[in-house]
């Protein structure tokens, strides 16, 4: 019998897919795919490290004696504009990923991140405002193909992996990110020191011209078109990739190919020309589209919690990875940009983001890891966000006692304050962020939803996020000025400052948490038994099926009572008219034989 709506084709592919021991294709698929978000976090993310670098180099007026920084719209584009690629790629690559298939389009997402990374690097201009935009232009693509392998690695890889671990590896695949994050500050690192030893240059308040060396103008570009190599090293496996037995079978409908397939990468064996399909009885409820009453009922409510979930948690998590050096700086663990030359900024900022993503950042995405099949992706979300929101009211509401006040000898210094307890709390919400909502947003919209919309889905759910990115990239570059005319960073208005800025990503992460009772938990059920939803609740079809198949079980002869309750009693295929079925009814409220009177109607 087949499941709701869910047309009963290859059963023995998708039961082997669903139980299939881990074997080393599944680890070779994470990490072909991971790679691709290796690029995407480092491509994302290193633009945080050099961006007052370019400041120095591009934007430095003698007539303000203080180095040289982004203009504000300049600064805001430089930041966003991959965020906005992004979200269109996710978009696009979501749809073409359900339309075209997973495997014809994934290949063309690395294609796009190779080529945008080095062009990035090669941004040409004979003015600084001819350079910024062409930097702006090729990251804008850089975004597009990055935004391409949210929706692709997502959905592949849930489509490969068993019922058992699938959080497990869907997670690992994402938690590349972090090792993108901390490789971009590492190449950062490794950059300013080859170059500081080469061309040492003093601080900018000893020297103000020498201390940005012409050729540090290299450590930016070559920090970009670094994030070519690992996407260049893994775009042979990933065309080779077949394309999942899912699609093949549930989508293009030929359970024969998807067969061979998995034949070859789970070391199975089937009988192909048995894998035809079962019935070809397709409900309207089977095809139901995106945008239907049908898909609102099952999963609106699903969609809906997704994309608020993440947009919320992206408004806060990007905020914050984008402009740490500026939260850094206002609590004195950087020194003044006047107390340091261009390549030691570059070192410091660095060194500081190095070190929160190694004991806060990367740790907290394996957890996630290890921990996500046994404790389930919703209470990972829950204390996720619940600890993001509580560690960012404590910055909130001690942030003097926490960052100190300004020296009396030194106001770019601030004395009496506490910055490692500042440090160490705020790099716990990047800790719960991925022990938490930044690694379930992602594993569950990949489970949700029907294998025919379930990368559009996806894409749709990360756009919603990239949305947040977006609201937090510009938001806070504005809202984190100084709220005291004449101590904003020059080009901007005042602000609300870095104490209400953390205020609002406090309360941010706070609806997010209400939010994540909207989505239902995913693990141990198979895709098929989840792309079944009735009234908002998760159906267990798999189980269903098993039971329906005995006819002597009373849940047999109850989905056999509901079916003859349907109204279409009129039917001659129902051998029961309109009159039996309330003899039924009555004869059930006086106290009848169920079992008797179904045994017998049938």
């Amino acid at each position: 019998m087949a499941a709701h709506g869910q047309p009963d084709v290859g059963k023995e592919v998708l039961s082997a897919l669903d139980k299939a021991k881990t074997q080393g294709y599944h680890f070779k698929s994470i990490i072909i795919a991971g790679m691709g978000f290796f690029t995407d976090a480092y491509d994302l993310f290193s633009i945080s490290t050099v961006a007052k670098l370019l400041g120095r180099l591009y934007y430095y007026d003698p007539a303000l004696k203080k180095p040289g920084t982004l203009p504000p719209n300049v600064a805001a584009a430089v930041n966003g504009v991959a965020l906005c690629g992004t979200l269109a790629g996710q978009l696009f690559f979501g749809w073409a990923g359900d339309k075209f298939g997973r495997k014809k389009v994934y290949g063309i997402t690395l294609i796009l991140m190779i080529f945008a990374s080095i062009a990035s690097g090669l941004s040409f201009g004979s003015s600084a405002t001819g350079v910024m935009t062409t930097l702006c232009f090729f990251r804008f693509w850089l975004g597009f193909g990055i935004g391409g392998d949210y929706p692709l690695s997502a959905t592949i890889m849930s489509e490969y992996s068993n019922t058992k671990t699938r959080g497990a590896f869907v997670g690992a695949v994402f938690a590349m990110q972090g090792m993108g994050i901390l490789s971009a500050a590492a190449v950062a690192i490794i950059l300013s020191s080859i170059f500081d030893a080469a061309f040492s240059r003093p601080a900018f308040n000893v020297d103000p011209i020498r201390s940005t060396p012409p050729q540090a103008d290299y450590v930016w570009r070559l920090l970009f078109m670094f994030g070519a190599l690992p996407a260049a090293a893994t775009y042979y496996y990933r065309i080779r990739m077949p394309e999942t037995a899912r699609y093949t079978a549930l989508i293009a409908k030929d359970t024969e190919k998807a067969a061979r397939d998995m034949e070859k990468v789970l070391h199975v064996h089937f009988d192909a020309e048995k894998q035809t399909q079962v019935t070809d009885k397709k409900s309207a409820q089977a095809e139901y589209g995106l945008f239907s009453a049908e898909f609102a009922r099952r999963h609106g409510t699903h969609l809906v919690g997704c994309c608020v979930t993440w947009f919320m948690l992206d408004v806060a998590f990007y905020s914050q990875n984008l402009f740490q050096k500026d939260i850094f700086s206002a609590v004195g663990w950087i020194p003044s940009a006047k107390k340091m030359s261009a390549l030691e900024e570059v070192f410091r900022i660095g060194r500081a983001q190095a070190l929160v993503a190694l004991v806060s950042t990367v740790p907290g995405y394996w957890v996630t890891v290890a921990l996500v099949d046994t404790i389930g992706r919703f209470i990972i979300q829950l204390q996720g966000f619940f600890f993001m929101t509580l560690f960012m009211f404590v910055l909130t509401f001690d942030y003097y006692n926490l960052r100190g006040q300004p020296c009396p000898t030194d106001s770019s210094k601030f004395c009496g304050g506490n910055h490692l307890a500042f440090i160490s709390i705020y790099a716990l919400t990047f800790f719960f962020a991925n022990f938490g909502p930044n690694s379930t947003t992602f594993i569950i919209p990949a489970e949700l939803f029907p294998a025919r919309l379930r990368s559009t889905c996806h894409g749709i759910s990360a756009a919603a996020g990239k949305a947040g990115a977006i609201v937090g990239a510009f938001g806070f570059l504005y809202a984190s000025q100084s709220a005291h005319e004449g101590k904003q960073d020059h080009g901007y208005p005042t602000g609300i400052g870095i104490k209400r800025s953390l205020l609002l990503l406090a309360i941010t992460n706070c609806v997010g948490f209400f939010f994540t009772f909207l989505v239902p938990e995913t693990k141990g059920k198979s895709l098929e038994d989840l792309s079944v939803v009735q009234n908002g609740m998760v159906v267990e079809t798999g189980v269903h099926e098993e039971l329906s198949q005995n006819p002597s079980s009373a849940y047999s002869q109850l989905i056999r009572f509901q079916e003859i309750c349907k109204p279409e009693t009129s039917d001659p295929s129902n051998n029961m008219d309109v009159s039996n079925w309330r003899t039924l009814g009555a004869s059930r409220r006086s106290g009848g034989s169920f079992r008797k009177l179904s045994n017998r109607s049938f």
